[in-house]
């Protein structure tokens, strides 16, 4: 069932949108890594079994969409995690470590929801966490073009979407060690954002667009 979803998903998307994805070689194609990518909108889920071509996806959904049925039912066929986004979700981060070491492929979202904005929100330590804890490497995606307001007015009027996801040199968190581990945490959380503005235009950089490391990699 899940290749049938998978294979489904991709039809729509060529259909819906043309989808330009620039250094795609920048992907590990094997073994357990993070991509770390900024949220636009609803698309961007589907987006993720467009462009990342594996059968061990690693997916959070917040425990919100439970209540949808469909969502539900797409949830368990996909083998997707449920996620309390209002708690430390201890039993998803443990669920989540366990199959990044059996070698799957997670797919997060540092800001944790969607932005209103179109452009980059403050990110929350999950991410960071997760790579620090694991030690697989972080590949930054920035994703344009999934907007909701700019999804529903394109498909509205008949008209096809433009979706640009541009991949990032793969990078390593060092693990947590000793004190300060809070301030270490946020350094890591800030390289991650600023690795992913650093793949987008400027006008989506939102609040990481003045940080001094994001200069740096520009």
């Amino acid at each position: 069932m899940k290749k049938i979803i998978r294979s489904f998903v991709k039809l729509l998307l060529r259909l819906l949108a043309r989808i330009e994805v620039i250094n795609y070689e920048n992907l590990p194609r094997t073994g357990g890594f993070i991509v770390a990518a900024n949220h636009l909108g609803r698309m961007d889920i589907p987006l993720v079994f467009y462009f990342l071509d594996r059968d061990d996806i690693i997916l959070l959904v917040a425990e919100k969409y439970r209540k949808s049925a469909i969502v539900r039912w797409l949830v368990e066929q996909m083998d997707v995690l449920w996620l309390d986004r209002f708690s430390t979700d201890f039993h998803a981060l443990r669920r989540t470590l366990d199959r990044l070491q059996a070698g799957g492929a997670l797919v997060i979202a540092p800001e944790g929801t969607r932005s209103t904005t179109g452009a980059l929100i403050e990110g929350k330590p999950g991410a960071s966490y997760l790579a620090a804890k694991s030690g697989m490497p972080v590949v930054p995606v920035g994703a344009t073009g999934t907007e909701d307001e700019l999804v529903k007015s394109r498909l509205k009027q008949f008209r096809r979407l433009h979706i640009t996801v541009r991949v990032g040199e793969p990078f390593y968190i060092p693990p947590l060690k000793g004190k300060n581990r809070e301030a270490a945490l946020q350094q890591a959380t800030d390289e991650i954002m600023c690795r992913i503005a650093a793949q987008l235009p400027e006008s989506y950089r939102g609040v990481y667009a003045d940080h001094p490391r994001l200069q740096e990699l520009l």
